[in-house]
């Protein structure tokens, strides 16, 4: 990121910060969910943006890191530590998934993250004695207003999108962003110079779970009730890939854009069209997809180039002269 970007996002980052001043319940919840939006979208990005695979694993790391969480919190470990344990768990798994399932490529590979988790849910739904089963778990209720829970939840989320934001900036700046690079534009001929892309992709399935997971426990402790077939969700999914395409995919900040306009298209469409606000959100998104095929950064992008391009001739006739 360049000097201009940079000050841009301190920015942004400063003024999302400032919601709890305000002191509105409506932003705070807003800003909760941009933040775990955001997270979901920056950690998709790792797998799907750097390396190019499509992957449809989030909901199952999300609704692990839910459950991990609950169950722990229920058990009276502290809540922090529940979340971090749902991390551990949500990323432990991934890099065993990651080895069973990462040798397939393309749609193969999407189908096999997307049956996941399905087969979480079942397995959550039927085992009764740990998870409730379709009843559901209920949370621990936290000893504080409600007030300070929105801005407990609130902070918790920002701060784990703001992880999955500079977790995406040193990848992108590391060796493994460069391999992640090379395995999307040709898989073949990154392993033939010698790039271990095996390893490089399990690496990147792992981190893009992690903090997904710590998002799926925060996400339990701020509703105090979790099911199944919320926590497990395909839309858990298939949002954050629509997020970090309508923002930017394989771009740093891209995904944290992509999912501030989701939300915003979210809230609007829902108030305004509740009957038909899928459907409406749904042609949205797939107008703006089609007519920004790299995404809202990458047009902001394109139009920088057109323009330093534009200014050539006169920067050569002010040379001349």
């Amino acid at each position: 990121m360049n000097k201009k970007a940079v000050v841009s996002v301190a920015v942004v980052v400063a003024i999302i910060a400032a919601l709890p001043v305000l002191g509105d319940n409506y932003l705070m919840r807003l800003g909760t969910m941009f933040g775990m939006y955001a997270t979901l979208a920056l950690s998709w990005n790792i797998i799907g943006g750097y390396a190019g695979y499509p992957s449809f694993a989030t909901a199952a790391f999300f609704g692990l890191g839910a459950y991990t969480g609950a169950l722990l919190q229920g058990a009276g470990v502290p809540m922090p530590l529940a979340w971090v344990a749902a991390c551990a768990s949500a990323a432990l798994f991934a890099a065993l998934l990651g080895l069973a399932i990462l040798h397939l490529k393309g749609h193969y590979f999407a189908i096999a993250s997307l049956i996941v988790g399905e087969v979480l849910v079942e397995v959550a739904t039927s085992w009764r004695s740990l998870t409730g089963g379709g009843m559901g778990l209920n949370l621990p209720v936290l000893r504080m207003g409600v007030e300070a829970q929105s801005r407990l939840f609130f902070w918790s989320m920002y701060t784990l999108g703001v992880l999955a934001l500079l977790m995406n900036w040193l990848v992108a700046r590391s060796r493994l962003g460069f391999g992640l690079n090379c395995i999307r534009q040709n898989e073949d001929a990154s392993a033939m110079v010698g790039i271990n892309t095996k390893r490089y992709k399990v690496m990147a399935f792992t981190c893009s779970a992690v903090l997904v997971g710590g998002a799926g426990a925060m996400y339990a402790s701020w509703v105090y009730y979790i099911e199944p077939p919320d926590v497990f969700d395909v839309l858990t999914s298939v949002k954050p890939i629509v997020m970090a395409l309508l923002g930017g995919a394989g771009t740093v900040l891209g995904p944290a854009i992509g999912a501030g306009v989701f939300l915003v298209m979210e809230e609007v469409v829902w108030r305004n069209f509740l009957d038909v606000h899928s459907a409406i959100l749904g042609i949205l998104i797939v107008a703006l997809i089609f007519l920004l095929p790299n995404g809202l950064l990458g047009l902001a992008i394109r139009r920088r180039k057109a323009a330093i391009v534009a200014r050539l001739p006169t920067l050569a006739k002010r040379r001349k002269a």
